[in-house]
């Protein structure tokens, strides 16, 4: 098996998806891997179930495009950006298939990395989570993190010992192969 070279990181921008960048992070320093970083933007535009279309303002993607782009500029501090040299990525669409398409696109992303937060209730019974599409879809390993305060957050669960989620990651990528 070949090593893990370059990690994705989906983002919503959310403390969750925040805390998976964190942890991809810590295993790019350990593999010594780069990063992608990918926002996708939600198209309100899609083609849905009714018949009536309307046409956006003429700038709309592009300002979108713009924000995006600093949003995921300001997720990591310059020396950050300057470490792990991270590819970032600004797709519209459905969340899901933009993920699972820039996999495809690229084909040598090795793993990804991504909070298993997102949609509750209804929304996530009607549709499914996003991370549980990719976890099925994806064409490499998906490590899913789980956001403190989440049910079965040990952490959170009992506060007087708090897991340290890094060591046994790196303990396990740095062990020798056999």
């Amino acid at each position: 098996m070949s090593g893990i070279k370059k990690i994705l990181v989906p983002t919503d921008f959310s403390e969750a998806s925040k805390e998976s960048l964190r942890y991809a992070c810590t295993l790019a320093d350990a593999l010594h891997a780069s990063l992608h970083i990918i926002h996708v933007n939600h198209d309100p535009y899609l083609p849905g179930g009714f018949l009536e279309v309307y046409v956006p303002p003429p700038d709309y993607f592009k300002n979108i495009e713009r924000e995006t782009s600093r949003e995921l500029g300001a997720l990591l501090s310059e020396e950050e950006r300057a470490k792990y040299q991270p590819k970032l990525v600004c797709r519209i669409g459905a969340t899901p298939i933009a993920i699972l398409d820039y996999l495809h696109e690229q084909g040598d992303i090795d793993l990804v990395v991504m909070a298993t937060h997102g949609r509750g209730g209804a929304a996530r019974l009607m549709m499914g989570s996003v991370a549980d599409k990719i976890v099925r879809a994806a064409p490499c390993p998906v490590l899913t993190i789980r956001g403190a305060g989440e049910p079965g957050d040990h952490a959170t669960a009992r506060r007087e010992r708090p897991v340290e989620r890094d060591a046994p990651v790196r303990d396990a990528c740095l062990a020798p192969q056999a």
